[in-house]
């Protein structure tokens, strides 16, 4: 019994608690100050003068960063250490939001969401390694609480933005996220180096460049990234959407909110859940067809029930999610080399993400409907529910050789 918890908890357990919760702080930063714009941008777009596709921008350029710069992240920390690495880019998020205190034109803001969108790649590339690393025989849970983390600061950007709009504007409601980014900072450079890395083990190390000639890690970062532009469109448009169809401002934030609350519960659940049986499939087809019935719903029929859409579009998101990184992980044994090749799915998987909100901002200013939009992300999730098929567990092995 002994072997047994000491080979699922390889750090003493209150350590391990402490290293969970760590994950859960930092995860918890990298998506409210994405989520926040979204219900207070008619507010934004009327003092900067933002057009449509200007807007977009915002959620976009991060998501190209998170994309561009998660390679680049995996090679600094392999230059400067995890934890220099992951305390720089605390600090990036942290400036990124603070800089919203004060610009006053769109160059400004743009700005300031491309310096917070390149502390989030750098970090987004290293967690899933690092939790693999720490948790070996629970990664379904850290990743699960990671996830669940994650999105849960969506929501709490979402639900936060319009309230405290109402207090100090929609500056203090995008500037005030630069706080939890601090402590997140301050408690990782001292509790990281607690957690560092052992020194190379047998295994050689895997490259980038390696994934690059792999098929199977580009079918996986095109599975996470198209599936994943849902998100990134829902998280810019949903509350303008539904101010369109005349909901008011913070009913439309809430509904945003409430999506991000059930993606936070389904992000969590989902891992736990899989891990049962090993195949993740099953829970990966409930995931997209979730999210189709939601992206239909908005669509066709957005105010007969868009608390029942926003429900079933936050767990097939967010079920996606969670399960989509620990299918990644899953494919390669070793933490190192798992956390490389997540690094390579996210970088490639997060400019196609990017495209999501930029196109239906396009699409809006060109005097398209919201709804066309919603359409086109049903289309990509369906076809992604027959891509899934490939994703058995006994094709993991072959599908890696050479790396």
């Amino acid at each position: 019994m002994s072997v047994a918890r000491t080979a699922a908890w390889p750090l003493p357990r209150q350590q391990a608690l402490a290293a969970l919760l760590l994950l859960a702080l930092i995860a918890l930063n990298l998506r409210p100050f994405l989520t926040s714009v979204g219900p207070v941008l008619d507010l934004l777009r009327s003092d900067t003068g933002l057009g449509f596709r200007a807007a977009a921008v915002l959620t976009a350029l991060p998501f190209v960063l998170m994309g561009l710069l998660a390679f680049a992240g995996a090679r600094l920390a392999g230059a400067i250490g995890e934890r220099r690495t992951v305390a720089l880019a605390l600090l990036l998020l942290a400036a990124g939001c603070a800089s919203r205190a004060w610009v006053s034109d769109s160059a400004g803001l743009i700005a300031g969401a491309g310096v917070a969108g390149a502390g989030v790649a750098a970090i987004q590339a290293l967690m899933p390694g690092v939790a693999k690393r720490l948790f070996p025989e629970r990664v379904g849970l850290a990743m699960g609480v990671y996830s669940a983390a994650l999105v849960g600061g969506g929501a709490l950007g979402a639900l936060s933005s319009p309230w405290l709009a109402q207090f100090g504007g929609w500056r203090l409601a995008l500037a005030v996220w630069l706080l939890p980014a601090l402590l997140a900072l301050l408690l990782w450079w001292r509790q990281a180096a607690r957690h560092a890395p052992p020194a190379a083990g047998e295994s050689p190390a895997l490259s980038l460049r390696a994934c690059g000639r792999n098929r199977r890690a580009w079918l996986l970062a095109l599975y996470f990234g198209l599936t994943n532009s849902g998100y990134s469109s829902l998280v810019a448009w949903l509350p303008s959407f539904y101010r369109e169809q005349g909901m008011p401002a913070q009913a439309a934030a809430n509904l945003l909110a409430g999506l991000a609350l059930w993606q936070a519960l389904a992000a969590l659940l989902f891992p736990l859940l899989s891990r049962r049986h090993g195949d993740h499939r099953p829970l990966l087809w409930l995931a997209l067809a979730c999210q189709a019935v939601a992206l239909a719903g908005f669509a066709w029929w957005p105010l007969l029930a868009p608390w029942c859409w926003a429900v079933l579009a936050g767990i097939g998101l967010g079920g996606f999610f969670a399960l989509c990184l620990l299918l990644v992980l899953e494919h390669l044994p070793d933490a190192a080399r798992a956390g490389t090749l997540a690094a390579f799915v996210q970088g490639c998987g997060f400019l196609l993400t990017a495209a999501g909100p930029w196109l239906m901002g396009w699409w809006r200013e060109r005097g398209g409907q919201f709804a066309g939009g919603w359409s086109w992300q049903l289309a990509i999730v369906l076809a992604m529910l027959l891509l899934t098929a490939r994703f058995s567990p006994a094709s993991y092995p072959r599908s890696m050789r050479g790396l």
